[in-house]
């Protein structure tokens, strides 16, 4: 490409090319056309970067041109020659062909140097902006990748290992011996349940909605046989309410992250000594919400750290669990759904948030 700004003017008068031609080619690459017809076919196969054109053509206005210029060439900026008495035509311009600036005839020679340079600065940001966005898109593809690798090809050679752990406990009878396979099963754990956050991380603040209807009840039958392989719930009463009567459209990925979240706290962040471990979740579906709510008695979060909860990598705790990204991830997938989520919580008494997210249908 070359270094100079690449302009087509429109003109059905053979003189006005010429004069802005001969006066202007020094400063820009320029293209010329005698009428609208040769100007599209010089814009669909040149490299144009500023095109002006005037109003008053036989045959095809100026506004008529870059409305139809758009459809076939919608990346250079449009300028309008055109006289005060054209208000209809620069309103009608600015509707169909979206025109950068009108400049009133008979034009000056640095009026109109000046709003070549400046259409060009904008032609060249937006074609910048447009790598960026396919550069963007590229990664979000990667990433997207990534993530599946992550899920896949991490995650299961790491159960193959708590497996054969697992397999190998059952024969070994030196104590010592069976103490490192204990610490090989809590390192396993430890990772998977971190690439785990790390899926919920980026289902929660990366993906884009997918909307579908949400069977609460469903949802969390399915979770709770997940967290019952997961966490040893013996000494836990837990209680689950779920009255859904609407139809509720939300996203169903994004609903598990914060089940997910708010249920694996409760369990995590429990009291050490011995008394009833209790958590309660409760799902009210309304005509046009959900309010979801997780209740436990557990060790509770300090008044002091309630502004700070949600932040990433945030621990209210010096309990040696998680990572400081599970209120995190609850707060971005209920923003990101328009919905509100309220923290009630007592230092060594207990912990309730509630979230309500609207129907997103």
């Amino acid at each position: 490409m070359s270094n100079k700004i690449h302009v087509l003017y429109i003109d059905d008068e053979d003189n006005n090319l010429k004069s802005f031609r001969a006066t202007l080619r020094k400063d820009f690459k320029i293209f010329t056309a005698i009428d609208a017809e040769e100007g599209l076919r010089i814009a669909q196969e040149e490299e144009i970067h500023v095109v002006i054109a005037d109003q008053r053509m036989p045959g095809m206005t100026g506004t008529e041109f870059f409305e139809k210029m758009v459809k076939i060439n919608p990346d250079p900026i449009r300028i309008l020659l055109t006289g005060y008495s054209d208000i209809a035509s620069v309103i009608d311009a600015i509707n169909k062909g979206e025109v950068y600036r009108f400049i009133d005839k008979p034009w000056n020679i640095e009026q109109i140097k000046n709003s070549i340079k400046n259409a060009a600065d904008i032609y060249f940001m937006r074609m910048e902006l447009k790598e960026k966005n396919v550069k963007l898109k590229k990664l979000h593809s990667e990433m997207n990748q990534f993530v599946y690798s992550l899920s896949h090809e991490l995650r299961g050679p790491l159960m193959s290992i708590s497996g054969i752990s697992k397999l190998a406990k059952l024969e070994v009878q030196d104590p010592q011996t069976l103490e490192y396979f204990e610490m090989i099963d809590s390192a396993t754990v430890k990772l998977d349940d971190y690439i785990y956050k790390m899926l919920d991380f980026y289902r929660s603040t990366k993906i884009d909605h997918k909307v579908t209807a949400v069977d609460f009840k469903e949802i969390v039958r399915q979770q709770m046989e997940a967290y019952h392989a997961k966490f040893d719930l013996t000494n836990f009463h837990i209680d689950v309410q779920i009255n859904q009567d609407h139809d509720f459209f939300s996203d169903d990925a994004k609903i598990r992250v914060i089940l997910n979240n708010l249920f694996s706290n409760s369990v995590q962040f429990q009291k050490q000594e011995p008394g009833p471990k209790n958590i309660s979740l409760t799902i009210d579906v309304m005509e046009d919400s959900a309010m979801i709510s997780v209740e436990d008695n557990g060790i509770g979060i300090d008044a002091k750290h309630h502004p700070e909860v949600f932040n990433l990598f945030t621990r209210a705790t010096q309990k040696n669990v998680g990572v400081g990204l599970g209120l995190y991830m609850v707060k971005e997938a209920v923003e990101q759904m328009g919905g509100k989520i309220n923290l009630e919580s007592a230092l060594d008494e207990g912990t309730q948030i509630t979230v309500i997210l609207p129907s997103m249908k």
